[in-house]
């Protein structure tokens, strides 16, 4: 442990997180997303967000907006990227070396403009494309089939560790060739790494989510070296292979294993855990899905990345000063575009905070993002979302909360850490 750096990282931490407070306290409503005790209040603050003139200013020094009309001009308008002109992310640091607590992370892919985003994505996208995750869906129902009826032995059970994680780590294992993959142990990392992923809290989260990513890194660079070393790489084959077969640095293609791996299930599990919660609180979409577990799946999925979205929102800076709503922005304003709250839009949605999968609107939503940055995984999380959520209504009808749920705190994520249910009795 590096003494003098925990130093220097903790008093910065406590600067970044004092000043914060004061601002909530002073009533900024994107700061009151972080802490207690209006964390809880997201929706209610997405509202007010929504409601302000677009961007709205916030004191922290970030613009916002909430509407799905602005966000989607952020998020698909090209004079936008995700890192400053002079190459860092906003609010982090230049030259190639990442600020610890603001961009603790190298997220590949996510973290790069073109050309090196473009020269990247190329090398996996056809691993993604919706005929290959195709591929997949037996092994999907297969995997799913055996999960719920093993949590459905149990009686009780958490979906977050007995479904949720399980089900999308051992597809996306599959998908990059990661062998007998540990289902607890990419858990464990993926908590590790998902409550960094929007800025630390405290220096024993940098030091867990250090800890993760460097064990993750010697993973995939293990698997990485004995494909390149066998000889036997091919494009044709999994991410892996893909990566091994391509003239790209050993750092870059272990970057991009590792954020596909984090991010081929840790949103996944977000996304089903979100979808039966909000049934069952609803109630009747939860009876409509029993009654008809393979057709309204989908649309039960299209409606939950509408309703409560796993990530909520991204963030770019203009390259150029641009125009947007009612404010002329300098190049590298950071700008956070709220995909949850725009997900809940009246100006698109009928009665936006009611969850109902058969209305005509679900689909129009940004879960994944948009532009060249649209999720790469998006047909293979659509997939295991609907897979997962027929499984639990055809094999467990009468299923209930119980109590003792946790979400995870979190401003990127909206995921549960711990959601436990009770199988009430399998079906006919």
């Amino acid at each position: 442990m590096d003494l003098a750096r925990d130093l220097r990282l903790g008093g910065r931490l406590a600067l970044i997180h004092g000043g914060g407070w004061a601002l909530a306290l002073a009533g900024d409503p994107v700061l009151r997303l972080l802490y207690p005790p209006w964390s809880g209040q997201q929706h209610q603050i997405h509202r007010r967000l929504r409601e302000a003139a677009q961007p709205y200013a916030s004191r922290s020094g970030v613009v916002v907006v909430a509407t799905a009309a602005a966000c989607q001009e952020v998020v698909r308008d090209r004079r936008y990227g995700v890192r400053t002109r002079a190459g860092g992310t906003p609010g982090g640091a230049v030259d190639g070396v990442r600020d610890p607590l603001l961009e603790p992370v190298d997220l590949s892919i996510l973290g790069l403009d073109p050309p090196e985003h473009t020269r990247l994505r190329r090398l996996v996208a056809p691993v993604f494309t919706p005929a290959r995750i195709a591929e997949r869906e037996e092994l999907a129902l297969r995997l799913a089939a055996r999960l719920v009826d093993d949590a459905a032995r149990k009686g009780r059970f958490d979906l977050v560790a007995d479904v949720a994680v399980p089900l999308p780590v051992a597809i996306i294992a599959d998908i990059l060739g990661v062998p007998d993959a540990d289902a607890d142990a990419f858990a464990h990392w993926g908590r590790a790494v998902g409550a960094g992923l929007g800025g630390v809290r405290s220096l024993r989260a940098l030091h867990r989510l250090e800890r993760a990513v460097v064990e993750l890194r010697a993973l995939m660079a293990d698997l990485l070296a004995r494909r390149r070393g066998a000889g036997q790489a091919g494009a044709d084959g999994d991410v892996l292979d893909r990566l091994a077969a391509e003239d790209v640095a050993d750092d870059e293609a272990v970057s991009l294993a590792v954020l596909l791996l984090l991010a081929g299930f840790e949103t996944t599990s977000g996304l089903i855990g979100n979808a039966v919660t909000a049934m069952l609180e609803a109630g009747e979409p939860w009876q409509q899905l029993v009654d008809d577990p393979l057709a309204g799946a989908a649309d039960v999925v299209e409606e939950t990345l509408r309703y409560d979205p796993p990530v909520q929102f991204t963030a770019r800076v203009p390259h150029v000063e641009v125009e947007l709503g009612t404010r002329t922005l300098a190049p590298d304003t950071t700008v956070l575009a709220m995909l949850g709250a725009a997900g809940r839009d009246p100006a698109v949605h009928t009665d936006p905070d009611a969850f109902d999968p058969t209305r005509a609107t679900a689909g129009e939503h940004l879960a994944f993002s948009g532009g060249i940055h649209y999720c790469l995984g998006a047909p293979l999380a659509r997939l295991e979302a609907r897979v997962a959520l027929s499984a639990l209504a055809a094999r467990m009808p009468r299923l209930r909360r119980l109590p003792g749920a946790t979400r995870r705190r979190s401003l990127l994520l909206s995921e549960f850490a711990r959601l436990p249910l009770d199988a009430g009795g399998r079906g006919s």
